[in-house]
């Protein structure tokens, strides 16, 4: 569990306490001083790799200069055996410290010793989080919108996973309600049409248009005949719907299994309705005093949630007065559940019954308004959803070709469908490209650029930077030069600006992993990627490896060949390959 920068961080508050403590013991500084000093990585590498605020946080308490306090630092500090060379004080008492080559080294070992798994950390204490991403209704192809959360739930579960958390990713599948209805009423529009003509029976008016429902009528009608020509919708809506989703769900699973993602598990909304576990979550509400009738149907007092949920999130009264707050209907006049109480006793589930500690959602931002709703929902069942439920807003996806957007699909007439967009890209571009950026930017997704094979596509920049250090590791070994092992190599060699950059960056990763989950975005190991590459290119543009000295030739060989580790281990996080060959 290495984090180099922070060793190194970490290391410079120690020095400088003990060399306060020493000043003290001698008289030269006051004793007794506590200091809360920062200590941050300085721009420009000619004001040193770290700086210590300690002079100048400690000058008030001590009354003196801040520059005469660094100056006892300096002359009391005992750098034998640290990371560091030597170090300067700059400006009105900044302490910069310089390393020396025992921290570069150390990096290469300990990324060596940690191999695929270097990053990892025991940040998430083996707490059990969901991610829950892509749950698209099963009416239609995967499309788009579905392929971007489908990369960013991923991602961010590996990237959980890698912090430490014990993690679950899953599919909800939405095969109850008023949209498996309107499916099997489409399906049911398109079969009678077989029948009698397009022109012999109506078109629901908000039916699904799609041919896929044409395709699905014309399975049914195969295997069924005109057997279902004059039913009614009670004899013909549980076979309709149900043909439906066994077709539709497994061309689900397989476009997501092309795309690299695997689930933990499938959960059908239809099981909680099924086992009365909707009804037994909607009379708890009631049990806690949120719910009241009207109209016949059953409401969920959601005003007064919320309001109590943003006053203890520190809004005034008259900041929550000023919100236009609905009320939300649970069970309809008709007897029938929402969609809201269904989700609400999916999340009790995650939450209690399966008990997660957090459970994560990928949802599109135009869901932002139901965010707040259903967490207050959840703390109205006493299960704090203000917190333990985390919901990732994703903005929406821009295909462009051409330099213009790409609006219809091949096949359906509406929305991209993931299938058709895997058969113009390949399963990495489309991952890397969708999981560029943060979930609150856009994505714009550039057909043309994504297939060229250059410097320009980001993707491909990357993996031939892996596929590159694969060949020249090849071509050393044949010539007798192996990759050595860290501690063989003499990091002392590493002398130029770009070789130094280049390992400062491969200590980065532990940190882009904590911000990147502090932040729930994944989105961070891909920038971080592309920083790597272009700074293995720069160092192995400017720093001979073949024909060098040979304690040269083994240090740089080391260096490239962990770097060839450190991009295949982020590639794999992201769930893009890492060819050998390009």
């Amino acid at each position: 569990m290495s984090n180099m920068i922070q060793a190194a961080r970490e290391q410079v508050s120690a020095l400088t306490q003990a060399a306060y403590e020493k000043a003290a013991a001698q008289g030269i500084l006051p004793a007794g001083v506590e200091v809360k000093a920062t200590v941050e990585i300085p721009k420009d590498v000619k004001n040193g790799d770290y700086a210590s605020s300690f002079a100048m946080a400690g000058a008030k308490a001590m009354h003196m200069a801040p520059r005469a306090i660094a100056q006892a630092i300096v002359d009391h500090l005992d750098l034998e055996g640290s990371y560091f060379e030597r170090a300067e004080i700059a400006g009105p008492g900044f302490l910069n410290f310089f390393m020396g080559s025992k921290w570069y080294g150390d990096v290469l070992s300990d990324i060596e010793a940690e191999g695929m798994e270097y990053g990892k950390s025991d940040e998430g204490r083996g707490k059990k989080v969901m991610v829950e991403f892509v749950s698209a209704n099963p009416t239609g192809p995967m499309h788009m919108g579905n392929a971007r959360g489908g990369v960013l739930g991923d991602s961010l579960a590996n990237v959980l996973q890698r912090a430490g958390f014990d993690t679950w990713k899953e599919f909800y599948v939405n095969d109850a309600g008023n949209q498996i209805h309107k499916f099997a009423e489409s399906i049911h529009a398109r079969y009678m049409q077989i029948l009698l003509g397009e022109e012999g029976f109506p078109f629901p008016e908000n039916g699904y248009h799609g041919d896929d429902i044409k395709e699905l009528a014309q399975g049914f009608y195969e295997q069924h005949g005109d057997a279902f020509k004059d039913a009614d919708e009670a004899q013909w809506l549980e076979p309709m719907s149900q043909y439906g989703l066994s077709v539709n769900i497994p061309k689900m699973k397989s476009d997501l299994s092309r795309y690299q993602i695997e689930y933990d598990e499938w959960f059908f909304e239809s099981t909680l309705h099924n086992s009365g576990y909707v009804a037994q979550t909607v009379q708890m509400l009631a049990d806690n005093g949120w719910t009241y009738e009207k109209d016949g149907a059953l409401w969920l007092n959601t005003t007064e949630l919320l309001k109590k949920k943003f006053l203890a999130e520190g809004k005034t009264q008259e900041q929550v007065d000023k919100l236009d707050l609905k009320d939300d209907v649970l069970r309809r006049a008709n007897g029938f559940y929402t969609y809201f109480a269904a989700d609400i006793a999916y999340h009790r589930n995650k939450l209690e019954e399966r008990k997660f500690d957090v459970a994560v959602n990928i949802w599109g931002a135009d869901h932002h308004g139901h965010v707040a709703r259903l967490q207050a929902a959840l703390d109205g069942l006493g299960l704090d959803g203000s917190h333990r439920l985390v919901v990732v807003l994703m903005q929406l996806v821009n295909l462009l070709q051409d330099g213009k957007p790409v609006r219809m699909s091949k096949r359906s007439g509406k929305a991209i469908a993931l299938h058709d967009l895997l058969d113009e890209v390949s399963v990495d571009a489309a991952r890397y490209f969708f999981n560029s950026r943060s979930s609150t930017s856009p994505v714009d997704f550039d057909l043309d650029l994504a297939v060229r094979e250059d410097s320009e596509n980001p993707v491909y920049y990357v993996q031939y930077a892996h596929a590159r250090i694969c060949s020249l590791v090849g071509r050393l070994a044949e010539e007798g030069s192996c990759v050595p092992a860290a501690a063989a190599v003499d990091a002392a060699v590493f002398a130029t600006a770009e070789e130094k950059a280049l390992i400062k960056n491969l200590a980065q990763l532990p940190e882009e992993i904590h911000l990147a989950v502090r932040d729930y975005d994944p989105s961070r190991i891909n920038r971080y990627l592309l920083s790597l590459a272009g700074d293995f290119h720069r160092f192995y543009n400017a720093c001979y490896i073949r024909g060098e000295a040979p304690e040269v030739l083994s240090a740089r060989l080391k260096l490239a060949d962990t770097v060839r580790l450190v991009i295949a281990n982020c590639l794999n996080l992201i769930g893009v390959s890492a060819p050998e060959k390009m």
